[in-house]
């Protein structure tokens, strides 16, 4: 799986200041409908834009608690909020969520549970912590939908199966629903958005996707160094020629307790 240590955590960072993320953060947002007075929960708060932007949004009679397993995020979510008075940042994950029972009145979380091993326990720790009447706002992917040319089927089909070993699942938007309802959820209802790009614009998803994939593929001992760089040679290629191709599918699940 992926380790989100200091490398990691720089680069995603990066990533969610471009173009495709911004969209998707409003979607997320949108999903959630945060309101002033409102506690608030960011599960996997990563590098914190989450956080930084659902203060704004509860003011000063809300709050907003941020929570990631990775130490490099808990940091970076620190440092961006630093200074705000109605903030908590804490290391935990989704299957021991640090907050009490019944504490916030929205939960939000973005890529987290394709990462999640129990998904049903990882649910129910959710639905604890937030009251009686709250939003759930889940997004993930389903990289099954991931679409990607390549001047050669046979290599593309071995870097991505190599990369859906980065995670847990790679089609829990699938069972997400039932998983919701079976967890005592109500009036879940999904979303999907595609993300697609035909060039290698750093401003997308599909444009930052090949690097993300090497960052990953090249601490696995069983994938050739050169079959890699031929894959993003290959990449590379078919943008210069107008030819690149790449859409993924995200799901924005919404929920309440």
């Amino acid at each position: 799986m992926l380790e989100f240590d200091e490398r990691a955590a720089a680069q995603l960072e990066a990533l969610y200041q471009t173009r495709d993320l911004l969209r998707r953060r409003r979607l997320a947002m949108e999903a959630l409908d945060a309101t002033p007075g409102d506690d608030v929960l960011d599960l996997g708060c990563g590098p914190g834009f989450y956080v930084q932007d659902l203060l704004e949004r509860v003011g000063a009679d809300g709050s907003v608690t941020g929570v990631d397993a990775a130490p490099a995020m808990v940091a970076m979510t620190t440092q961006r909020v630093a200074g705000a008075a109605n903030v908590r940042v804490l290391e935990g994950g989704a299957d021991a969520i640090p907050l009490g029972d019944a504490s916030v009145d929205r939960a939000l979380s973005v890529q987290v549970f394709e990462y999640v091993a129990d998904v049903p326990h990882a649910l129910a720790e959710l639905r604890r912590v937030v009251r009686p009447g709250g939003r759930v706002v889940i997004w993930d992917i389903d990289w099954s939908t991931l679409s990607m040319h390549g001047r050669e089927p046979e290599r593309m089909e071995r870097m991505l199966r190599a990369w859906d070993r980065h995670l847990v699942h790679t089609t829990l938007p699938r069972t997400l629903g039932a998983d919701l309802r079976g967890s005592g959820f109500a009036d879940v209802s999904v979303e999907g958005h595609l993300f697609a790009t035909t060039s290698m614009d750093a401003q997308s998803f599909g444009g930052n996707f090949p690097d993300i994939v090497s960052g990953y593929v090249r601490g696995l001992d069983d994938v050739p160094a050169n079959e890699l760089e031929a894959w993003l040679a290959d990449l590379s290629a078919l943008d210069s020629d107008g030819a690149y191709f790449f859409s993924v599918t995200q799901f924005c699940f919404q929920a309440t307790r």
